[in-house]
């Protein structure tokens, strides 16, 4: 009897540890990006307006989160880059909706935006080549084990990227998409 008392025991000490996940989700993107948060140029028709991202389930030891929206059918051979933020502090687990303009007013004390592949700082929202398949746009945050990243200045985005999978714990990812006709 006290062998199988022990044995339940320890069953429901091993099923209250559950592995944690770490996920990312937003409140306005729900699998396709619509009109507000579309580019402005180019005769796409958006405003521009980052997504409202959060996430939760870190592991251990983050020290900084960094957030990028990537678009791998870009027809450049390479993809498109349109956000790159990182040194967001580890309290923080929360964009608004329209964090990342231009001026980055509406980040977190020193977090850190980089040039997307509009060459513009800060968030570029999708805008496909007209009467493309629909793109798909990867959203990733990524738990990062430094506080700080050390990159170049000039560094382009792709360059901005080997650092975030060098230093990434965990990453946590959705895709949306969007077309133009």
């Amino acid at each position: 009897m006290k062998k199988i008392t022990a044995l339940l025991s320890m069953l429901v000490i091993f099923t209250g540890f559950q592995k944690q996940s770490f996920t990312l989700q937003s409140n306005d993107i729900h699998g396709r990006f619509t009109r507000p948060f579309v580019y402005d140029k180019y005769h796409c028709g958006g405003r521009n307006l980052s997504p409202e991202l959060h996430w939760s389930g870190a592991p251990a030891g983050t020290q900084s989160f960094a957030v990028s929206i990537f678009d791998p059918d870009a027809p450049t051979g390479k993809g498109w880059w349109h956000w790159l933020v990182f040194d967001i502090p580890a309290n923080v687990h929360h964009l608004p909706r329209g964090a990342c303009d231009a001026s980055g007013r509406g980040l977190p004390p020193g977090a850190i935006q980089w040039r997307n592949d509009y060459g513009e700082t800060g968030y570029g929202g999708p805008c496909p080549p007209r009467g493309d398949p629909a793109h798909r746009y990867i959203v990733t945050v990524y738990a990062l084990d430094t506080a700080h990243l050390d990159v170049p200045q000039d560094a382009p985005p792709e360059m901005l990227a080997v650092y975030l999978n060098r230093h990434a714990l965990a990453k946590a990812s959705f895709t949306a998409y969007y077309g133009r006709e």
